[in-house]
Parts: C-alpha cells; structure tokens; sequence
C-alpha cells in the first residue's frame, strides 16, 4: 500500500476525468489520498470526494497561506465552524507563502499562528506549505513551547533546513516530483535523509514527476517518487513503499 499524503484531486484541472484518476490510483495500491483544504472554495468538492471514496479520499481543514487576503478573518471563522463540527485527517495545508506576494505577511503569520493553536486544541497534526519562508515559519515554531506532529510539505530545502526541521522531533518531510528534476539538487539532500523522516506525495495537480513533468500531476504517479527514492537510497522499492506507509500513518495517527 502507498499513501499520497498530499493531492488536490477536488481541483478544476480533474473535473473530466476525476474519478477514473482516483480509481486508477486505488488500482495501483495507492489506497489513501490525503485532501488538503484551501479555502472556503476548495470545501465542497473536496468533501464530495470524502463521500464519493470513503476509504480512499480524506480531507483535511485550513487555510492556505496563498488565499490569506482582506477576508483572512472570515475564512479562518470558516475552517474553526468545521472544526467545530466534525473531525479531519489533519489541519491544512497552512503556513507561509512570500513567493507570490508579500501584501499579507502579517495576516499569513496570523492565521498560521492561529491554526497551529487549533492543532493543539483538537490535537491534530498540521501539514506546512513553506515557500521563500522557511525563516518566517522557523521563527513562529520556535515560538512554541509544544508542536502538534506536523509534515512540511513539498519539502525543497537545504540539508540544513532539513536538520533543523526534524530537530523537533515530530515532524515529517514531504517528497514529491521535484525529487525527479535532474537540477533541482533535492535528490542530494534526500540522500543524506533517513528514509523513516520522509512520507511520500504528489501535490497533484501540480509539480508532475518525470516523465510527466510539466503535465497535470497525478496520485497514479506515485510510484514514480518511490522509484526514485529508492534509487538515491540503495534500497528496493517495497522497502520505501513500506517505510513510508508507516511514518505516514504514525503521523496521521490523532485521527
């Protein structure tokens, strides 16, 4: 079995096929898709899914640091009523994004603050999307006395960045396509990465593995960034398969 721990099949861009990609995952033993939420957009296709693929499709509650604009407050009143009501595989995808835009820094470390506390409250792991911040959201975790288990993911940093995120001790790093790009240098830090500190994912549709890079992502393509993290590991791929699989369901365990 592999878990994609991260994979928007809820987007626009599966609306002609979505649920023959799903299937199709399944098919190929990938029997857990983990949903992360967006916005207050994103919440109605995604719980679609959960109904749709009830073994299979899970998702999770948060704000995206991306749509964190002038309705931040109203958004995030939206992700604490569902959390009020019901429980999720975790709290996400949350963070910080400085790549796109700078406008909202202080709304971003506002509502990921807040969400880290709901984490905390409803005892939830939280999954971290990190883009041109890893120091912003460094600073606010160190802030904290205590950590919800957490995955950063789409991890595409340093080696240091990496020890330093795994020094807390509960948190993950996500690996997904761009460990394939022959020039992105992930390849050599994930060499220099125990395998029981990595779980697996697709970010699909986005950032598609190669071949298929430049493609719509899919979670049928996982099998592609086990491959390849086998190869950089000296290690089978029923061994990443496996390994991975574990750290993933130990740090979904809350649910």
């Amino acid at each position: 079995m592999l878990i994609d721990t991260h994979t928007h099949l809820y987007a626009e861009e599966f609306n002609a096929d979505r649920t023959d990609c799903i299937t199709n995952a399944i098919n190929l033993g990938i029997e857990k898709l983990y949903l992360p939420n967006v916005d207050s957009s994103s919440i109605d296709g995604m719980l679609a899914l959960e109904r749709q693929f009830p073994n299979n499709c899970f998702p999770m509650m948060g704000l995206h640091p991306c749509s964190v604009k002038e309705n931040y407050k109203d958004e995030l009143a939206t992700v604490k009523s569902w959390l009020d009501k019901r429980r999720f595989v975790a709290i996400g995808e949350i963070g910080m994004d400085l790549y796109w835009d700078k406008t909202f820094v202080k709304e971003q470390e506002f509502a990921f603050k807040q969400q880290i506390d709901w984490a905390l409250e409803f005892n939830y792991t939280i999954v971290i999307h990190c883009r041109n911040a890893f120091d912003e959201i460094f600073e606010i975790l160190q802030s904290y006395p205590k950590l919800p288990k957490g995955i950063f993911h789409c991890f595409s940093g340093t080696i240091d960045q990496a020890q330093r995120i795994l020094a807390f001790g509960n948190f993950k790093l996500g690996i997904g396509g761009v460990v394939t790009f022959k020039n992105s240098g992930l390849d050599k830090v994930v060499e220099q990465l125990h395998i029981d500190d990595l779980v697996l994912e697709t970010d699909a549709p986005y950032l598609a593995p190669n071949p298929h890079r430049g493609k719509r992502n899919e979670s049928s393509y996982l099998p592609l960034i086990a491959k390849k993290i086998a190869e950089l590991k000296h290690i089978s791929v029923q061994d990443v398969e496996f390994i991975t699989t574990k750290n993933a369901e130990a740090i979904f365990a809350n649910i």
